[in-house]
């Protein structure tokens, strides 16, 4: 079943729920840098909560270890996060499963003026990367760099937050940038080049079938005991999400959460967002791709990013069937 047929019963089986019912409590942490932000504000504002059968309970979180912590404490029943980890922690006897956020994926930026042309322009430079040496996008890119019989062992790396990276590639600090896509966005938005994304560095890579990168991750036991509620929140957001890029007036207000103040870079925030939207998963040629991005991953990070595992943990991701 597509996401749209799935979302449309969904939303009709909501709309019959009376809001006088008990609402089940979904604790939900949240980045502060992080777009889930605007869609829970989303789900407010346009009032897709008004005959929820569940009740929304945030906690900000600071950085995405601190929210996997969270989930794996029980401090929170539910964090946006990738499939990668989710796999890893079943293959170590948790629960955890993944249900499709976002194919947005970030991007390899340099200043307009810079001679980096493309990736493999990178060897000798200074690169910033965000999210650490197991950065799945700069594993991603090693991985094409072994397949094309380039070198990227004299890239410098610079390792550090999202914030900072930018900071340090507008000071000359860094020749370019490997970052999250809402943080490339921005620096789009003050003259800096996109050159690759992760789709593309994928499909250079021959995996052409999109998978989703980051997704609500949960405990399949608690899901399975709240089914009905957890299903509706998950078809609440992706109305939000369509409202966001379907309605302006919706969009205009969350644009203060985004904290970007000209309209032509939030006009580039909006449409990058939008494009992430996931309107089709579960075939078995995505399936097939997810182990493929999987197997590359296990291969040039050593194991370190996905654990032991040599296979994609079954169970990974979850359906609304």
């Amino acid at each position: 079943m597509t996401f749209k047929k799935t979302l449309l019963l969904s939303l009709m089986l909501l709309s019959s729920i009376s809001s006088a019912a008990e609402k089940t409590p979904i604790r939900v942490g949240v980045l502060a840098f992080g777009t889930l932000d605007w869609e829970l504000n989303a789900l407010k504002n346009e009032h897709l909560l008004d005959n929820a059968d569940f009740e929304i309970q945030t906690q900000s979180l600071a950085t995405p270890q601190a929210a996997q912590l969270a989930l794996q404490s029980g401090t929170v029943d539910m964090i946006v996060t990738d499939w990668i980890w989710t796999s890893r922690m079943r293959s170590s006897g948790s629960d955890f499963t993944f249900y499709p956020y976002s194919n947005a994926s970030g991007a390899l930026v340099v200043p307009a003026t810079s001679k980096i042309k493309t990736w493999k322009d990178l060897a000798g430079k200074k690169l910033g990367i965000a999210g650490g040496e197991l950065d799945k996008n700069w594993l991603l890119l090693q991985a094409l760099a072994t397949q094309q019989k380039s070198n990227l062992q004299a890239t410098k790396k610079v390792f550090g937050a999202p914030p900072l990276l930018n900071q340090q590639l507008q000071l000359g600090r860094v020749d370019a940038v490997l970052t999250y896509w809402h943080f490339a966005v921005r620096l789009e938005g003050q003259g800096y080049l996109q050159l690759q994304d992760g789709k593309q560095l994928l499909t250079a890579l021959g995996i052409t079938e999109e998978v989703p990168s980051l997704g609500y991750v949960f405990k399949q036991s608690w899901a399975t005991q709240h089914k009905t509620a957890v299903t509706h929140f998950l078809m609440a957001s992706q109305q939000a999400k369509e409202k966001l890029c379907t309605v302006n007036e919706a969009w205009q207000k969350i644009i203060p959460l985004t904290q970007i103040t000209d309209a032509p870079t939030q006009a580039k925030l909006k449409e990058r967002y939008c494009a992430g939207r996931v309107t089709q998963w579960g075939s078995v040629a995505q399936q097939q791709a997810a182990k493929q991005i999987y197997a590359l991953l296990r291969k040039v990070s050593g194991n370190k990013l996905t654990g032991n595992s040599e296979t994609l943990q079954a169970g990974t991701f979850w359906t609304l069937d």
